[in-house]
């Protein structure tokens, strides 16, 4: 296993820039030199390169059959100590899988890289050594946000040292570039997960002195484009989706539902609605988006794409940091205090809801008719989401804590946990399979 360490420094701001546009400003010329590089993303069916899966949704790759059922000594085809603590979701790419964590004894901020079938640990890369902000939510930590990975490169954000800074690996551990994108004043924590989208990595940064969210080249680390954002605390990642016939790059929180065009950063359009504070990424149906939030209102709402600002309806039930799933025609999500609910996407009629239990703050996984949904105790429910009934199938506890959302590719569930004992918390990352499917192996 190799370690490397990274200096924390920012590529000059006049460095590479490549097609730098203002917001507003619908820059043909800028857009299509930024369109002509796009680079191949060599990601697999079976791989989780980025937050919340493939298609950017918390849907998991139809027709693998992940283990409905485990405990510390079944199905469990490897573990590993993770050293730190962090709440950032495993990404899985080919032979590999990357998690960022933070050491606060040993001031430092990494990514980590295990090989995929044995769990055994290749390298470690430390990107920031001193600089942890000592404050923040009780529940947040110094890692949440989730590696990208385009296949060649990987791409991690970090808040240090009062600034918010993005990093490029390679495969091997290797670091390629720094950006600092942001200032960053800390208030309850920093979790937005990098999005990658042509030839661009996408970042966030709001905060109460006004953040920003920016575009970055993935090759050089230079910002395409940059726009300012509200003086507000807001927690949401970048997310980009096809909605209402055009890919859109989505935020909901700082009092705003916003759309801008991912190549540019030219605003599409803009609402006020969401709420104050969000943490979850939006999804679609494919005309509507639908945010949530619970500071200072509790929300979930659904927003036409098409940039009329029509509010299609609103509930006030309470899914603060859980995201979203949305299946045919309908929607599904698990409350902070542990109810799983099923509404239908075009009206918000409320069609089912069923107690789980506990307090939730990662986000439910579906797998075909089956959602993976895990409670800060480490318990997961697995229960069958129809738009008929919700169906209990199985409860499994790994650890006493956990937080990060569990990654399901290959026929495989990587899952970030804790338990507290005599030595004190450790973190794992445990692969979840049927030793017999081969799943926890990387068919490319």
């Amino acid at each position: 296993m190799r370690r490397r360490t990274l200096l924390s420094f920012a590529l000059p701001s006049l460095c590479l820039l490549v097609g730098f546009v203002l917001a507003g400003w619908d820059g043909p010329a800028a857009a299509d030199e930024v369109a002509a590089k796009v680079e191949r993303i060599d990601v697999a069916p079976a791989d989780w390169p980025w937050w919340r899966g493939p298609d950017r949704n918390g849907h998991a790759a139809a027709g693998q059959k992940p283990p409905v059922a485990w405990s510390a000594t079944e199905n469990v085809v490897w573990r590993a100590p993770v050293p730190g603590r962090g709440h950032g979701s495993p990404t899985v790419v080919g032979e590999q899988v990357f998690l960022a964590t933070a050491d606060e004894k040993a001031e430092t901020q990494s990514v980590l890289c295990w090989n995929r079938r044995t769990g055994k640990l290749l390298w470690e890369t430390v990107v920031h050594r001193g600089g942890l902000v000592k404050k923040g939510h009780k529940k947040s930590s110094h890692a949440s946000a989730s590696v990208a990975c385009d296949g060649a490169r990987l791409f991690i954000n970090f808040v240090n040292d009062g600034a918010l800074y993005a990093t490029a690996l390679d495969r091997d551990g290797e670091r390629l570039w720094q950006t600092k994108v942001s200032d960053y004043s800390m208030h309850q924590g920093f979790g937005a997960s990098p999005a990658i989208y042509a030839s661009l990595v996408l970042v966030a940064a709001d905060h109460h002195d006004g953040g920003a969210v920016a575009a970055l080249d993935r090759a050089s680390g230079a910002i395409v484009w940059k726009n300012p954002r509200p003086k507000t605390a807001n927690y949401t990642a970048p997310i980009v989706l096809e909605v209402a016939g055009r890919d859109q790059l989505l935020f909901t929180g700082c009092n705003l539902v916003s759309s801008f065009d991912p190549l540019t950063g030219r605003k599409l359009w803009e609402i006020d609605g969401a709420t104050t504070e969000c943490v979850t990424s939006t999804v679609t149906d494919g005309t509507r988006i639908f945010t949530s939030g619970g500071y200072p209102r509790n929300h979930v709402a659904a927003v036409l794409a098409d940039g009329s600002g029509t509010v299609a309806w609103e509930s006030n039930v309470k899914v603060y940091v859980p995201s979203l799933l949305v299946r045919d025609g309908h929607l599904y999500g698990v409350t902070d205090n542990g109810v799983a609910m099923c509404w239908k996407s075009e009206t918000g009629e409320e069609v089912w809801k069923h107690r789980l239990g506990g307090t939730f703050s990662s986000s439910p996984v579906m797998v075909g008719e089956l959602i993976y949904a895990t409670n800060e105790a480490g318990r997961t429910f697995v229960f069958r989401a129809t738009p008929e009934k919700c169906e209990p199938v199985a409860e499994n506890q790994l650890g006493d804590e956990a937080f990060a959302t569990p990654t399901i590719c290959g026929g495989g569930i990587y899952l970030r946990h804790a338990t507290t004992g005599p030595d004190g918390r450790q973190e794992t990352l445990s692969c979840i399979a049927d030793p017999a499917s081969g799943a926890a192996s990387a068919p490319r």
